[in-house]
């Protein structure tokens, strides 16, 4: 293997000093190079193959151009690996190197994770969940700017995450404007509002949705409790609806997979969406574009949220508190436009 090539050798090729070698290609301000010498510079370095050495870099700028990412699941979760996606992208066009470390919520594999990352020294760190709960930050982590990608802390961490209580109104919103006043909701509990260990987010989702009602006089018909969001539990609660006579135009669903449930159960009825009952939902996941009709949803902008950690974890000024990132409505064919009774 060839040594590395050094500003030196650049120096030598170019017929000028090192000093005005390292000037033009550490982009260093008051060199008073002519723009030929400028180029006879970057013509050496590129017809040489140079390329800086990190760690003098690192050394000399006090930064490592490194930045840790911690996740529980998302980067095997092919529905949330948006989040991983945008982050990366805002750290290749900021010439930042992402050091990724899955941890599934271990404990200990957290720890491990952290303290390797940070025996690299890196210039900021983002902590990511595939579902936005409160957790606890290791202190270990206050080394570094931290920011809490989709999760929140007791600590009041610099939190990026979906603005769900809009989302909630939105959905309201886009079904009171079709024509629908009776309408059900799938999925709220109990734990999900309370609980920020369960969610940080969840409450707020279906906050939005009381509140767009209570503006119009309005206010759900009916509520059904489910805890877990599976395509089961919208079946279910589907049918329990249909025994009841179905006394709702329209259902709002917990997320896309209780959807799923309620599509299953209402077309095993001999019923058709929208006809019969209209469907909404929240999460945009693959399968609402599949579905016939394809679902209209509130779409989690994962890709926007890690776009945005990543700004924020090496901006030189950072906001304090939360940052809310839009769910925007994804209007599709699940929703029918109700005639004026």
């Amino acid at each position: 293997m060839g040594r590395r090539v050094t500003l030196v050798d650049v120096a030598q090729h170019a017929g000028l000093s090192t000093t005005a070698v390292s000037l033009v290609l550490n982009n260093r301000p008051g060199s008073r190079l002519s723009p030929e010498a400028v180029q006879r510079i970057k013509d050496a370095a590129r017809e040489l193959g140079y390329r800086p050495n990190p760690a003098a870099r690192s050394l000399r700028l006090g930064k490592t151009r490194t930045v840790g990412l911690l996740s529980d699941d998302v980067t095997v979760t092919r529905y949330a690996s948006a989040m991983i996606r945008g982050a990366l992208d805002v750290a290749e066009g900021l010439d930042h190197t992402v050091l990724i470390a899955e941890t599934g919520s271990n404990p200990e594999r957290v720890r491990r994770a952290l303290d390797v990352m940070l025996d690299r020294q890196p210039d900021g760190l983002i902590i990511a969940l595939m579902g936005a709960k409160q957790i606890d930050v290791p202190a270990a982590a206050s080394r570094v700017p931290v920011v809490l990608l989709n999760a929140t802390s007791p600590d009041q961490h610099l939190s990026v995450l979906p603005d769900e209580f809009e989302a909630g109104r939105a959905v309201a919103a886009h079904l009171v404007a079709t024509g629908h006043t009776r309408i059900a909701l799938i999925g709220d509990h109990p734990d999900l509002r309370s609980d920020l260990r369960l969610s940080a987010t969840i409450g707020r989702r279906f906050a939005g949705i009381e509140a767009e009602l209570a503006t119009r006089g309005l206010a759900l018909t009916r509520t059904i409790e489910k805890r877990h969001w599976e395509p089961e539990d919208g079946y279910s609660a589907t049918q329990a609806l249909l025994d009841d006579g179905l006394d709702v135009t329209a259902v709002i669903a917990a997320n896309d997979r209780v959807a799923f449930g309620i599509y299953q159960a209402t077309q095993q009825a001999g019923l058709q969406i929208p006809h019969d009952l209209s469907v909404i939902s929240f999460d945009d996941e693959v399968i609402a574009g599949y579905l016939r009709p394809t679902l209209t949803t509130a779409q989690l902008p994962y890709e926007q949220m890690g776009r945005r950690a990543m700004e924020i974890v090496l901006a030189h000024d950072r906001p304090g508190g939360e940052i809310l990132v839009p769910m925007p409505l994804q209007v599709r064919a699940s929703v029918a436009q109700l005639s004026v009774r």
